[in-house]
């Protein structure tokens, strides 16, 4: 690590804006089908830029389930979504009914959707649907390695962000969010904060908790990566590669299943088989793309490893992989694709996953340093086939970073009950021990035997929920870092 990134201070300076009052907030009944009972609404205003308090400002959406037991609320607990591009909205709707019945009345529950996203202020890169498609938005090389396309994807990308994004767009970074969450706590009128934050959220959260350790009560990061400050989104891209590693035995051992020849899934009869057949099948997709049931969207062999990329996230997603698996290797099949990836993302939401991870650092890399990085990650991490070293639009993003990453230590509160699986395709444990060595005495670590991403309220780990839940609700924190069996 160079001496400028080993300068990054500890606590980034805020703005004395970030802290001034906020205004009140006024709730209305916002229920949506299929969502908690009971769900509020109101809009926060925020400036553009908060170096510009009196600026052009935008809005950000909140959100409220309030404590059905008042006599038993103890505070507010945010729910912190992740991505970048997860909505508070869309967190709460899928867990606030079940974190409502665990928290037992002890916090009204809140979220809120980050700049750009959901019922937030948004703004467009206005990119081509081509360019929006999730396996182009991550840079798959060509069959043989090849990157000059990704090059060219890449600088039209940033280009069309630096030309139509403004100022707005400018403002998407972690820095921001977390200045909006503390905006949003003194809109509440609360002095300290709870949260669960998620993958991406698990650094927003430890961002905050830096920043801001004075607000924090109960901190939980689940689904952690690697804080580090030199690198950040271009740091998690890379470990993907790790994750996938560790994950995919778990696809296989279940592909292999005996099991699986009654629901007609079976694709080999040892786990060690999957693999091989998967990969040699990406590569005759490489060179054949077959027809799927989306017209003018064939299954590539970039695709197929993008559905494995996204399918290791749960368990409950190897039956569709499996039988993608199958109809591709079929003469007669016709694949039919995860919905996720058969059409494009929304213009919106791709330019928040795009400019939050490249207004957030500068990515390092050139053009033949990009080319190398992707000849050795296609050895030794061949699932991934490159695609976590390559070129992104960030190596050719317009403008320079607003400020440096924050640096996470462990000065502050020990409040923080960190949470992984050991097997997480997408934050890796490994990445999550460089969180938990960054936190120090701050944090307490809880370790589950279990594959996927994503813990709390998610696998089913009755020691890791009640762990977690313990908490939340009582303050209990484990003396040590602990282990939670499969």
């Amino acid at each position: 690590m160079s001496r400028a990134e080993d300068a990054v201070t500890a606590v980034t300076a805020v703005p004395a804006a970030a802290t001034a009052a906020a205004p009140a907030l006024t709730w209305r009944p916002c229920d949506e089908p299929n969502g908690p009972a009971g769900r509020e609404c109101a809009e926060l205003p925020a400036p553009v830029d908060y170096r510009d308090p009196d600026g052009p400002q935008l809005t950000l959406a909140v959100y409220r389930l309030r404590s059905e037991r008042p006599a038993a609320r103890r505070g507010t607990l945010l729910v912190i979504p992740g991505g970048p591009g997860g909505s508070g909205a869309r967190q709460l709707a899928q867990r606030g009914e079940v974190l409502r019945k665990e928290m037992a009345g002890a916090y009204d529950i809140v979220a809120l959707d980050p700049r750009g996203l959901g019922g937030s202020t948004k703004a467009s890169c206005e990119l081509a649907p081509d360019d929006r498609y999730l396996v182009n938005l991550r840079s798959w090389p060509g069959p043989d390695g090849e990157i000059t396309e990704n090059v060219a994807r890449s600088r039209r990308i940033a280009d069309a962000c630096g030309r139509h994004g403004g100022a707005v767009l400018r403002g998407f970074s972690t820095a921001n969010e977390v200045r909006d969450i503390d905006r949003f706590r003194q809109a509440l009128g609360e002095r300290k904060l709870s949260a669960w934050g998620v993958s991406y959220g698990t650094y927003v959260a430890a961002v905050y908790a830096q920043k801001y350790p004075q607000h924090t009560d109960r901190w939980v990061l689940d689904s952690n990566g690697d804080p580090d400050p030199g690198r950040v989104a271009q740091g998690w891209l890379a470990n993907m590669a790790v994750g996938v590693d560790d994950r995919f035995p778990d696809f296989a051992a279940w592909a292999a299943d005996p099991a699986r020849q009654g629901e007609g899934l079976r694709l080999a009869e040892r786990p060690e088989d999957v693999r091989s057949l998967f990969l040699a099948l990406a590569a005759k997709l490489d060179r054949k793309p077959k027809d799927s049931t989306t017209a003018g969207v064939p299954l590539t062999g970039n695709l197929l490893r993008q559905a494995l990329q996204n399918a290791l996230s749960g368990n409950g997603s190897f039956p569709q992989l499996a039988r993608l698996v199958q109809a591709a290797q079929d003469p007669a099949g016709e694949p039919v694709l995860p919905a996720d990836l058969a059409e494009p993302l929304r213009d919106e939401d791709a330019a928040v996953v795009i400019a939050t991870i490249c207004n957030d650092v500068r990515w390092r890399g050139t053009v033949p340093s990009y080319a190398r990085a992707v000849a050795t990650d296609r050895v030794r991490h061949p699932l991934t086939a490159g695609m976590t070293a390559n070129v992104s639009p960030c190596a050719f993003w317009k403008d320079a970073p607003a400020e440096k990453p924050t640096r996470i230590t462990a000065e502050g509160p020990p409040d923080i009950l960190m949470i992984q699986n050991l097997r997480d395709p997408t934050t890796p444990y490994s990445g999550a021990l460089k969180m938990r060595s960054a936190l120090g005495d701050r944090a307490r670590l809880v370790t589950v035997g279990h594959g996927g991403h994503g813990v709390y309220l998610a696998n089913g780990n009755a020691c890791a929920d009640r762990a977690v839940t313990a908490f939340l609700t009582t303050g209990r924190r484990p003396t040590g870092d602990v282990f939670c069996a499969d």
